[in-house]
């Protein structure tokens, strides 16, 4: 039988709260344009050791599907995990005080350069820049899943619908969930049983 999740994560004291702080205001200072699960998961996972591998992934589908920004639900799911509520408010401001930063400096600039081709070609470079991170993140976390064919082909399926034939994403993921969650079931059960 599994641990208790609580037995996979470190003690609340063990992780400082000016540490929290600072590692989501790198976070959030270092990768914006996507890519962030990719850098959160390089700093909390496999450089500070606060979460381990199943433990992120669990916390990276619970941020996935709850409304609002990934990264940001990311960070106070993280927050909170480690350091309860407070963790989660320093996770929360780290993560957006360096990119409201950013953006509001960026639009100042972006107004003053923006008659210039060498501006536009920066910013499709950058955006190629968050594809790749985002892309690796992908082929990191697909590398780490169970590989199950019922999981797979649930996979390949939604990103047929939606990536190909560009059905909307809302109907495509609620008629998925249901079928992923039984297809848990059975597989779970079958493993017991």
């Amino acid at each position: 039988m599994d641990k208790p999740v609580e037995a996979h994560m470190p003690k609340e004291e063990s992780v400082p709260l000016s540490a929290l702080l600072i590692s989501f205001l790198r976070l959030g200072a270092s990768s914006f344009g996507g890519g962030m699960s990719g850098w959160t998961h390089r700093e909390i996972v496999e450089r500070r050791g606060w979460l381990d591998e199943d433990n992120f992934l669990k916390t990276l589908t619970i941020a996935q599907i709850l409304p609002g920004a990934n990264p940001v639900n990311l960070a106070v799911y993280i927050g909170l995990k480690l350091r309860g509520w407070i963790g989660a408010a320093l996770a929360f401001t780290g993560m957006l005080a360096p990119a409201f930063t950013v953006i509001l400096a960026m639009s100042y600039f972006y107004e003053k350069i923006s008659g210039y081709s060498e501006a536009h070609t920066v910013l499709r470079g950058l955006a190629c820049v968050g594809i790749a991170s985002s892309l690796t993140m992908g082929i990191k976390t697909g590398r780490r899943l169970r590989r199950h064919v019922v999981p797979i082909a649930i996979a390949i399926a939604v990103f047929v619908m939606v990536g190909l034939l560009r059905w909307p994403l809302v109907p495509v993921v609620a008629f998925a969930i249901p079928f992923s969650i039984v297809a848990a079931f059975f597989a779970e059960s079958k493993k017991n049983g």
